[in-house]
């Protein structure tokens, strides 16, 4: 496997194998995404195209974003490229959760939409349901879907409102520190179809920046499977599985890589899955939107076409979504980021945020081939405790299972989206929290990060934040 670090190098705080300690930057870490890297840390740091893209290329990227940033309209509309929104959504454009290209937020108490957050809904499966799970990876709730849309066009109810809760949690460190976490419950209020099935299963998810997905998409499938120990077999304590999904396309089982459990195998798919989930935008990939049988008014809806999203706009979206650059790191040779790099691969962090990776030869764009790149993830499924679990399966995923998130840009969230809420749904208030948050197979790491002293806990953090 490609990567710079190689295991022998990292920790699994079982004392095996020794933990390196940096002294200097390794070559090329600062260009996270190779040569694709920009160098921009304000508000547009995660908004701009591949650093390696020509100036004919730049113009495919701008109309993408033209689609990706404007807003949907009600169908019929004058504006026909761009009508159909509905008739139950939670947006009407992608840049409204995914900020600035960045991350999104759970709702504050006075919401009336949850926008940048959403609910993912199922029900368990039962007798009979094996080919809807092959193909869907979860059975949806039987009137409200998959996903619960709360905005809905004129004359159509919205299915529901999302009220989020928060309990305090305190964690104390060694040295007597106390940090307060916060536990969401999550409400769905105001239901517009009746009563959701007693058995309705929930997953509350703030959308995720979308730099450098292209630069995932063209990792290969052996480099990630090289890092998948699903038996622990060396005894590690950290056993990434693979989620295998369903490819729309090819209608055929694939290892999957996009979204909170890797529940999506391309960013051709995830678009799609998020034209209809959240805009209620059909295409020719995923040609309904998210009407259920039970919704006769959302069902006799006007529609802006078949499909209302063309497939050349799915391909400049596409185009956009695999060339968002990767901004480069900040301070990498600070002696505080290289005690924090230290201290990170001593906790061993880096067994799930694999640090680094080659691009394959024959990536889908020329720009994003054979380039080093270091998004500090495995794309791989880990159990991380009861505290984060959502009980919701997912294809393979279990109710306990996420995919490790890519952690570059990272440190510029608050530049670019002005807020630091981190993990699924947004629970944790900054960074800290987030490791706290962590348990499960990082269950270690939490606990040697527990153990650090205030000096250590913001070197890690000014590694981190350098990313």
């Amino acid at each position: 496997m490609r990567r710079l670090l190689p295991l022998l190098l990292a920790t699994a705080l079982s004392g095996c194998d020794p933990t390196p300690t940096f002294t200097e930057a390794e070559p090329g870490e600062h260009l996270s995404g190779g040569a694709t890297t920009v160098i921009r840390t304000d508000q547009n740091a995660f908004s701009l195209p591949s650093a390696n893209l020509s100036p004919l290329r730049r113009l495919d990227f701008s109309v993408g974003n033209s689609f990706f940033r404007n807003p949907w309209v009600i169908a019929p509309a004058s504006t026909d490229a761009r009508d159909g929104l509905g008739p139950l959504f939670n947006t009407n454009a992608c840049q409204n959760c995914h900020i600035k290209d960045g991350r999104g937020h759970p709702p504050g108490p006075d919401a009336v939409h949850a926008v940048s957050m959403l609910v993912r809904l199922s029900v368990p499966a039962g007798d009979g349901d094996e080919e809807r799970l092959r193909r869907l990876g979860v059975i949806p709730e039987p009137v409200y879907g998959g996903q619960l849309q709360d905005a809905a066009i004129p004359g159509v109810a919205p299915e529901g409102r999302v009220r989020i809760d928060y309990t305090p949690v305190p964690v104390t460190f060694a040295d007597g520190t106390v940090i307060e976490l916060r536990k969401p419950t999550l409400r769905i209020t105001d239901t517009g179809y009746g009563d959701l099935h007693p058995q309705a299963l929930f997953s509350a998810r703030i959308a995720p920046p979308v730099i450098g997905l292209g630069l995932l998409e063209a990792i290969s499938d052996e480099d990630i499977l090289a890092n998948a120990d699903p038996d622990d077999r060396d005894g590690n304590g950290i056993s990434g599985r693979p989620n295998q999904v369903w490819d729309r396309a090819s209608q055929t089982t694939v290892l999957g890589r996009f979204g909170w459990k890797a529940g999506q195998p391309n960013l051709n798919q995830q678009n799609a899955e998020a034209f209809a989930n959240d805009m209620g935008l059909t295409s020719s990939l995923v040609p309904h939107d998210g009407c259920t049988p039970a919704q006769t008014d959302c069902l006799a809806a006007p529609h802006g076409g078949e499909p209302e999203v063309s497939d050349n706009i799915l391909a400049t979206v596409l185009f956009y979504s695999r060339n968002l650059g990767v901004p480069a790191r900040r301070n990498v040779d600070a002696p505080e980021v290289l005690q924090g790099k230290t201290l990170f691969h001593r906790a061993g962090c880096q067994q799930c945020h694999t640090p680094s990776f080659t691009t394959r030869a024959d990536a889908a764009e020329p720009e994003l081939a054979s380039q080093t790149i270091w998004p500090y993830t495995d794309l791989l499924l880990h159990d991380m405790g009861d505290g984060l679990a959502d009980g919701r399966p997912e294809f393979l995923a279990t109710g306990r299972e996420w995919r490790t998130p890519p952690l570059w840009g990272i440190g510029l969230t608050e530049a670019v989206n002005g807020h630091t809420f981190f993990l699924h749904d947004g629970r944790a208030r900054n960074l800290l929290e987030a490791i706290l948050w962590h348990g499960g197979e990082a269950e270690n790491a939490k606990q040697a990060v527990l153990q650090f002293n205030t000096e250590e806990r913001d070197a890690l953090l000014a590694f981190l934040n350098s990313l």
